[in-house]
């Protein structure tokens, strides 16, 4: 054997580098499932059963195509313990490997054969390398320069030299509440029911992941390229058209609105992200959606996943370890069952229970905004959003937690952290019609957790804020609460933070 060609569970690419000169006389692939991929985290058994349903759809792809795939079903162990045991058995001259999505796993794979090829993974617009040379010298390292770059570079979105329409972004036109009248009529999700093999994958998870959190009855996720484009096809002709404009709403009941479900398959690189920024653009050259949407949409795609993915190799392995608020708290236990009174949290956590979805503003800010608040350790609501949602990479996930919503870079990411009290999620969603605590209240009965956690993590962490500039006017409101009124709301907050 020549090359013995290495596919994680997060590269099943059909364009990878990895099969750059793949001869099927000399060379093979291998793909394994171990354990550990499973139980670093406590892997939600929909996230379990995304993977490896479409690891074996794509074996079975290679091997249709006259490859021979040597691959392990589950294993126990490592990625790199399964991988000396067929190595010392097929003794390949060489192994070649696209960039892992994941630091630990790159570098236990390294670490146990130093002399392995890795190649640039293509599937992105940007290369790490391109990003180091975009974050030289640079005091600040925001999205917006980065993706301007990327606009221009890749010619998305433009008109000339200028930018569509004259603006670079349009959140103006976007992110509106749905109001009073609630949603109205949404298009119908479109359907991935299990064929054979994954409903086989979901039998051997509900037997060996039984004690891992999430449900496989509502499975309904792409698990091959073919059904990744019929995903991205729905959204364009059924979403898009009004994803910018309510893109930050939340509806009880509602989990997926006009969002596009797409992160998955991108992230698993069923799908190229290519294809999906060139058929939004369509969609606006052809008038189907507007330009706030399209753009907006784009710059979630060409902008933020490019610069996570280039803060995070940038940065690692010390950027995990981000705590500039000294947070401490331990994650909530109702995180993992989603027992709360809070309707906005229940419902946050439990379509995530069901799904292995919350779209990003459920995501930012009502889990997110919840564990800010309370001072939970940035590490441990981290390793629960890797756990519980089937599009967690660690690459994409970590800088959007670290950075993003926990503010644990000190601004790195972030001008300021996205603290606010239950009066935002009470605008932008119907989550507070039947609650029985009152976002404009922070103390007494009907106080709202988000309201007291707000004032109590200013007070908290006032002498850290005064060195952001953007938290000037919110500090501002501290001077005018009497002593009093400061004990009572650190009382209250006392009781959410006690175990």
């Amino acid at each position: 054997m020549r090359n013995l060609i290495l596919v994680l569970g997060d590269q099943l690419d059909r364009q990878s580098a990895a099969f750059d000169g793949f001869d099927p006389q000399q060379d093979r692939v291998w793909m394994a499932e171990v354990y550990e991929e499973s139980t670093h985290v406590w892997s939600h058994q929909a996230r379990i059963v995304l993977f490896l349903s479409a690891m074996r759809h794509f074996r079975d792809e290679l091997r249709s195509r006259g490859f021979t795939v040597e691959y392990t079903r589950l294993t126990a162990g490592s990625l790199a313990e399964a991988l000396k045991k067929d190595v010392a058995k097929l003794k390949p001259k060489s192994l070649v490997l696209v960039e892992p999505g994941d630091y630990r796993v790159r570098e236990s794979l390294v670490k146990a054969f130093p002399k392995i090829e890795i190649r640039t993974d293509r599937h992105f617009f940007s290369t790490v390398a391109e990003f180091a040379e975009h974050a030289e010298g640079r005091k600040q390292l925001r999205l917006e320069y980065f993706y301007r770059e990327l606009r221009r570079r890749h010619r998305v979105l433009m008109d000339g030299n200028q930018p569509e329409g004259g603006e670079w972004n349009y959140d103006s036109d976007n992110r509106e509440s749905f109001g009073k009248q609630g949603p109205g009529l949404l298009p119908r999700a479109e359907d991935f029911p299990p064929d054979a093999l994954t409903r086989e994958v979901i039998a051997e998870v509900q037997g060996a992941f039984a004690q891992h959190p999430g449900e496989l009855g509502h499975f309904n996720w792409p698990v091959t390229p073919e059904d990744a484009r019929r995903s991205l096809r729905d959204f364009i002709d059924q979403r898009l058209p009004q994803f910018g404009r309510y893109q930050d709403a939340m509806w009880t009941g509602e989990p997926f609105l006009h969002h596009s479900r797409l992160a998955a398959a991108l992230n698993l690189k069923l799908l190229d992200p290519r294809e999906v920024v060139a058929g939004a653009e369509e969609a606006y050259r052809h008038g189907h959606a507007p330009l706030a949407a399209v753009e907006g949409f784009i710059r979630q795609i060409l902008g933020w996943r490019e610069y996570v993915r280039g803060i995070y190799w940038h940065f690692m392995p010390a950027y995990a370890e981000g705590n500039a608020l000294d947070a401490h708290a331990d994650l909530p236990k109702f995180y993992w069952t989603g027992d709360t009174e809070a309707v906005c949290l229940r419902e946050s956590i439990g379509q995530t229970l069901q799904h292995g979805y919350a779209h990003h503003i459920q995501r930012l800010m009502v889990t997110g905004l919840y564990a800010l608040l309370l001072g939970v350790e940035p590490r441990q609501i981290h390793e629960w959003y890797l756990a519980v949602y089937v599009d967690a990479v660690e690459w994409v996930e970590l800088p959007n937690v670290i950075g993003m919503s926990q503010f644990a870079d000190g601004g790195l990411m972030a001008s300021k952290p996205y603290a606010a009290t239950g009066k935002y999620i009470q605008r932008m969603s119907n989550y507070c019609n039947g609650c029985r605590y009152d976002p404009a209240e922070a103390t007494g009965d009907r106080a709202c957790p988000f309201t007291t956690l707000y004032w109590d993590f200013l007070l908290r962490n006032e002498s850290r804020l005064r060195q952001v500039p953007r938290m000037e006017m919110q500090l501002r409101n501290l001077v005018r609460l009497s002593d009093e009124r400061r004990a009572a709301i650190r009382t209250q907050a006392a009781r959410l933070t006690s175990p």
